[in-house]
């Protein structure tokens, strides 16, 4: 491996061929032969093998796959902390990895020596710490807490000063593994807020994550992998079209979700909880089990509480009762708002005229995010279930716009 690229041009990370091979003992007497006789006695195992790609300065690259697929061991690899079996990794400036937050910690020091500790590893200085100290623990939210033992932190606070320590000094390349997980929604939202900012800067991005949704609204491209091979790679849109095939042809059968939740209350937000959804009302609904969309419209409403002065996002998911995607649509996406109808309740119409279904069993879910559409503070999967007749018994999903010729 080197750090031999040029910040000024060209990419800050480039991999190439890079491969991890495990060898795989029968026991820990096969092992110890091994050593001492030089014989082949183990299995060989490669967790990635000929991986190649290039990051672009200011640009996010998404990794996807399956459990196993060889994600974390890539990330490891490329933030240093593991070494490849195979292949070159070039890098270029300051490289930070939000992985295993707060494992360097020791449960002995407390939170502001763990800084100081934490922060030698990962090439922070005591001097520099001194200046960067204040703002670190203004971001952990920590207070009198930064002087108690770790060993006396909740696994949220452990979190939340890790990622307020490596993301002290702004990086050239951010290696990030699913860090939108991290904590209750508003510190979500504070991590967001910052990777954003440094992504603003020209920082190059490298995320991990499960959640599809914010590959989507965060990555230029995308790379799978699937048994430590590089499935795909390329524009984000076409690796993850690819990627949910191979989802919808594994699995088989769609699940059936649960309905809703119960009703939350709404008005009082629980401690931490920026927002969450209060309604989702469907009008024109008769009788019957699911009720009958008794309009050939359907109207959907949406309420939502936020405990924040910012205006939320919505998106409404449009499925078949067995989880087949009809469509989806975010206020985001389209440059629309919520109206807020009272101090902190906000509301939203949304409205499929002349519904181009054919007969069937309906499905609605809810989901509200963040100002930026990227923070998912609530949603409601599966919440409202309809049954809707079509006139004619023409097979198929949808009626789409067409002419004869």
């Amino acid at each position: 491996m080197a750090d031999s690229l040029d910040l000024t041009s060209g990419p800050v990370l480039r991999a190439t061929n890079i491969g991890k091979e495990y060898k795989l003992f029968d026991s820990q007497r096969d092992r110890f032969k091994a050593l001492v006789t030089g014989r082949l006695l183990y299995r060989s195992h490669w967790s990635l093998k000929g991986v190649s790609f290039e990051l672009a300065r200011g640009k996010c690259l998404g990794v996807i796959g399956d459990n196993g697929a060889g994600k974390s061991t890539l990330l490891k690899i490329l933030a240093g902390t593991l070494h490849s079996t195979t292949g070159h990794l070039d890098r270029v400036g300051r490289v930070t990895a939000i992985l295993e937050l707060g494992a360097g910690f020791h449960p002995d020091f407390t939170g502001r020596e763990n800084l100081y500790f934490g922060g030698n590893l990962i090439g922070i200085s005591t001097k520099q710490m001194q200046s960067l100290e204040e703002s670190i623990v203004a971001f952990s939210e920590l207070g009198e807490a930064i002087d108690r033992a770790v060993k006396t932190y909740s696994s949220g606070m452990i979190v939340r000063l890790a990622f307020a320590l490596v993301t002290a000094v702004e990086p050239t390349l951010l290696i990030v593994d699913e860090a939108l997980a991290v904590g209750d929604q508003h510190f979500q939202k504070k991590c967001i807020d910052r990777i954003d900012e440094f992504r603003s800067h020209g920082c190059s991005i490298l995320f991990c994550s499960h959640s599809l949704y914010h590959v989507r609204q965060l990555c230029d491209q995308a790379i799978w992998l699937d048994r430590g091979l590089v499935k795909a790679i390329g524009d984000t849109e076409y690796v993850l079209s690819a990627y949910e095939a191979h989802v919808r042809e594994r699995d088989g059968t769609d699940t059936v979700h649960a309905n809703a939740p119960l009703a939350n209350a709404g008005v009082v937000l629980h401690s931490g909880t920026v927002g969450q959804i209060e309604s989702v009302e469907i009008a024109n609904l008769g009788s019957g089990d699911p009720p009958l969309l008794e309009s050939s419209e359907l109207a959907i409403t949406v309420r939502a509480r936020l405990g924040s002065n910012e205006c939320p996002n919505v998106a409404l998911m449009l499925e078949q009762s067995h989880g087949v995607g009809i469509t989806s649509v975010a206020t985001h996406a389209e440059g629309v708002q919520p109206t807020e109808v009272e101090p902190g309740l906000w509301q939203i119409g949304l409205l499929f005229p002349d519904l181009p279904l054919h007969s069937g069993d309906y499905v609605v879910s809810a989901y509200l995010f963040d100002a930026q559409g990227l923070v998912e503070y609530d949603k409601w999967y599966h919440c409202k279930h309809f049954r809707f007749i079509y006139p004619s018994k023409t097979p198929g999903l949808v009626r789409l716009p067409h002419r004869w010729i």
